[in-house]
């Protein structure tokens, strides 16, 4: 084991916190604080204080485990990786090569994300690639996209947010989610800035807020629309702008003025005072944010929802200014890298197009192999999971647990165990590993050393600190030994350095540059903001990030510009031209339409979805440390006490949740922090308390992504206090 501390991040948040490693002299792993890293200045929650615990041998996997007479038993590893590649290309002969299918996360390394993305399209052949960032982040991708021709989650460094005027938050919890990063909103308004919090529920983060709008679940892209129609009504746009800087404003206005404040009201039960009073908070300082997550994205019209904010932002000329702008909160560790390096179904590495002739030429001869055969577009993540055991027949899956994470999860987990084959690369024996022909088990972040890329769009890198147990391996090694059994003998090295140097240059020239970023530069400079071509930047490279190094009125804590000679980064975007041909940005005219399941008579509520602070997504790691159990030890379902009354139902009662996919059950939390048509459940746990056994997957048309955020249920209470015909139905 190492004797020296190694300075790294956090596995969980895409905040990536800074801490350091220590090997300790007994066994184990200690975590302390780094206060030299920017983001969190040393402060960590309790699952980054804890993250060490789930390196201890007898809460993970130490051995391969193949299946043999319905278990799952011990192997060895050249007895598992044969069985896996024996398995595929048995598969690739009888079926073809899109019978195969691969399925990443938002947690894997750029360098690991890469290479699966390359594994499949080169040595497999196939399509079938997806990962489970679809689920999160896709939408606001996909707006960021259309409006500025780029997306990158936040477009500015999270210490430009105590700066601004005004902070329009929607749909996060940041104060349960990635709390560290509250106090950037504790100290704008310490800077006498304003802070409005869009969300259904009084969380948490709500409470600290100036105003908070609480719109009934699905209905963020009519509140958004009510917002344009009121700056346009009370002549608050900014003109010079929109004429120098956008295209589009004349169809966005028109679709946006048919959202009068009583209609919206009506819609989202926020009251018109409030829709002024936001509007007013927002346009009186020179400088203002809007901020989404989860909340608006993850529906069916998600990429809409997310594209009605940014029309407000560019109304009042609030985006590529400094201390302006929209931003995306993406919530994977990884959920900003893991979606632009190629193991999305549509892309490869740089946030290129795979239906792009001459971004197909560029990466295929960094691979060495003919542009022609690589493989189009696939099936988007959920669409993926839901063709397993037809077309799909057989999959290996790294980094994600969907048997919890994916709507309509009860049918989810019927596909996978109708597969013929399932290999499962993973830490832990997860719920979804558990119905594995195969399991690998993989060394975690403080046992490799790679980069990943936070929600501010800066590349960091993390560095091993300590030996995996003995019978672990990488996931580079998996892909290496397994490229190799299908005949691949080349081009998929297990030094996660040399995956580095090979992806800068499958990015190079692409929207995602990681050309000019070297694992020394991460380590001298705390992380590179892309993008950053190897080159120095030129007047072209500028306009197209929009400024290089730190801003001019950049405050305290900015990141040192490297001397002549090297591209500095891209800390802020768009400053002088957005990413698109002619340098403007687009409005995209959008109107409101329903959640794809309004509630009605038989479901008369609707359901809502969302983590807890002591919890992470699917709970696989976090579930196995006790600390963090005892604070959030299982689910709940959360309800109003009018609808409480209403049902006969008191807290911690037992309460089934009915949707038209399945049936949860978990113990009642009655609280006044809820709307009273609401109801509202974490999605931390698996089995009877399983909330994404009753959410929607209808798919937003662009992004793919699955309508987690709003279905329609109704309740039935199963405690003491429930009578014969009690429930809301």
């Amino acid at each position: 084991m190492q004797n020296t501390s190694a300075p790294t991040h956090c596995p969980y948040c895409a905040l990536q916190c800074g801490m350091t490693l220590t090997p300790l002299p007994q066994g184990g792993v200690e975590v302390t604080e780094r206060p030299d890293f920017p983001v969190n200045r040393g402060a960590l929650c309790g699952k980054g204080r804890t993250a060490a615990q789930v390196l201890s041998p007898a809460v993970r996997l130490t051995a391969p485990l193949v299946r043999e007479g319905g278990r799952l038993v011990e192997a060895g590893w050249p007895e598992a990786l044969d069985r896996i590649a024996e398995r595929l290309g048995a598969a690739r002969e009888r079926y073809g090569a899109d019978a195969l299918g691969v399925f990443g996360g938002g947690g894997l390394t750029n360098e690991k994300a890469y290479a699966l993305g390359k594994f499949a399209r080169v040595v497999l052949g196939t399509s079938q690639i997806d990962y489970n960032g679809r689920f999160c982040m896709s939408s606001a991708a996909a707006a960021g996209t259309k409006a500025f021709g780029l997306d990158r989650g936040l477009p500015f460094p999270l210490e430009d947010i105590p700066r601004t005027g005004c902070v329009i938050l929607v749909g996060s919890n940041l104060a349960e989610t990635m709390p560290p990063a509250l106090r950037f909103f504790t100290e704008l308004r310490e800077n006498g800035g304003t802070l409005i919090v869009v969300d259904p529920r009084r969380t948490r983060t709500a409470d600290q807020a100036d105003l908070h709008l609480a719109p009934r679940p699905g209905t963020d892209l009519a509140l958004a629309l009510g917002l344009l129609h009121l700056v346009v009504a009370e002549g608050r746009t900014d003109e010079e702008y929109i004429r120098e800087r956008t295209t589009g404003w004349a169809e966005a206005r028109a679709a946006a003025m048919a959202h009068w404040p009583e209609y919206v009201e009506r819609i989202t039960g926020v009251p018109v005072p409030q829709l002024r009073e936001a509007v007013r908070m927002f346009c009186a300082p020179r400088a203002a944010m809007v901020l989404t997550a989860r909340g608006p994205e993850q529906h069916s019209k998600g990429t809409d929802t997310v594209g009605a904010w940014i029309n407000l932002c560019l109304a009042t000329g609030r985006a590529g200014r400094p201390l302006s702008g929209y931003g995306c909160l993406t919530g994977q560790g990884n959920g900003q890298g893991g979606r632009e390096h190629g193991q999305k179904a549509d892309q490869l590495p740089g946030y290129r197009k795979l239906d792009d002739p001459e971004a197909r030429r560029h990466v295929a001869g960094v691979w060495g192999v003919d542009p022609d055969a690589l493989p189009g577009p696939g099936r988007s993540a959920y669409e993926l999971l839901d063709a397993l055991g037809t077309d799909v027949r057989t999959l290996l899956l790294m980094g994600s647990n969907p048997v919890v994470s994916a709507p309509r999860a009860a049918h989810i987990e019927e596909r996978l165990r109708s597969l013929d084959f399932l290999a499962v690369a993973d830490v832990v024996l997860s719920e979804t590993a558990e119905l594995a022909d195969v399991v690998l088990p993989v060394a975690q972040w403080a046992e490799e050393t790679g980069t990943t890329t936070s929600l501010e769009g800066r590349v960091l890198l993390r560095r091993r600190a300590v030996a995996p147990p003995p019978g672990v391996r990488t996931d580079l090694y998996v892909l290496h030994e397994l490229a190799a059994r299908l005949g691949v003998e080349k081009g998929f090295p297990t030094d996660p350095e040399e995956v580095f140097g090979e992806l800068r240059r499958a990015s190079a020239g692409g929207p995602a540059d990681y050309s000019g970023i070297t694992y020394r530069r991460l380590a001298e400079e705390n992380g590179v903001f892309w993008p950053c071509p190897a080159d120095p930047p030129t007047a072209d490279t500028a306009d197209t990030a929009g400024t290089t190094g730190t801003a001019p009125d950049a405050g305290p804590g900015a990141e040192p510009v490297p001397g002549p000679g090297a591209h500095p980064g891209s800390p802020r975007l768009f400053l002088e031209r957005f990413a698109t041909a002619d340098g403007r940005a687009r409005f995209v005219p959008v109107v409101h339409r329903a959640a794809a399941e309004e509630p009605d008579e038989e479901y008369p509520l609707v359901l809502t979805t969302g983590r807890v602070v002591a919890q992470y997504q699917s709970g696989a790691q976090t579930r196995r440390v006790a600390e963090l159990n005892a604070a959030a030890p299982g689910p709940f379902v959360e309800l109003h006490p009018r609808l409480a009354a209403q049902l006969g139902a008191a807290d911690g009662d037992p309460v089934a949740v009915v949707s038209r996919r399945g049936r949860a059950v978990a113990p009642a939390r009655v609280t006044a922090t809820i709307r009273p048509d609401t109801v509202f459940m974490p999605f931390h746990w698996p089995g009877e308390g399983r909330a994404n056994t009753l959410t929607n997957p209808a798919l937003d048309p662009t992004s793919g992504m699955p309508e987690f955020k709003a279905c329609a249920v109704r309740l039935e209470v199963l405690g003491p206090r429930a009578r014969p015909g009690d429930g809301l139905a």
